[in-house]
């Protein structure tokens, strides 16, 4: 049984995965209208990946005897100056998710509910991931600068990116 501190941090954690799907949607979104195939199909695996994150949660919730909310959400940005601001938005955005999950494994550790603890884990290790990819793409835009070649080879590099990401979770 979930304590209602933990249930309300856990519906808190919900809308987070919920709005990042929304901005990485909105970000697949400005890349598409700008001729930039491979990072939007980027983004939209990103998009579904972040609703299967709150989908989880929401389970989560509800199995353990609580009450998983639907909340409203904040309208992401919807336009970008360069696909290299979006890139930094995207991971400042990810170091925003990973202090929220740091403080829901504070909330559970503190509260003693090792099950929560435990699940959340998952969330720390994705986070991990997430931040180091969203990291790995900023230091690929800052090395290509303002080459236009480099760009387009950035755009099918990020797509083969996707491709194999999608490849790997198929297979866990």
């Amino acid at each position: 049984m979930l304590s209602k501190n933990i249930e309300l941090a856990l519906n808190h954690q919900i809308r987070i995965e919920a709005e990042s799907s929304q901005t990485y949607l909105s970000m697949a979104s400005w890349s598409e209208t700008h001729g930039l195939e491979g990072i939007s199909k980027f983004m939209y695996a990103q998009s579904d990946e972040e609703r299967a994150h709150m989908l989880k949660l929401v389970r989560y919730i509800n199995e353990r005897g609580g009450h998983a909310r639907v909340s409203e959400l904040k309208a992401p940005k919807i336009s970008y100056e360069t696909f290299k601001q979006m890139f930094e938005e995207l991971y400042k955005h990810e170091i925003f998710v990973s202090e929220s999950i740091n403080e829901l494994v504070h909330i559970s550790f503190s509260e003693k509910d090792y099950a929560t603890h435990n699940f959340l884990q998952w969330y720390v290790a994705e986070q991990i991931e997430e931040e180091a990819q969203a990291k790995l793409i900023l230091d690929k835009i800052n090395l290509i600068g303002d080459d236009k070649g480099g760009l387009y080879l950035f755009d099918r590099d990020i797509q083969q990116m996707t491709l194999k990401s999608a490849t790997s979770k198929d297979s866990k």
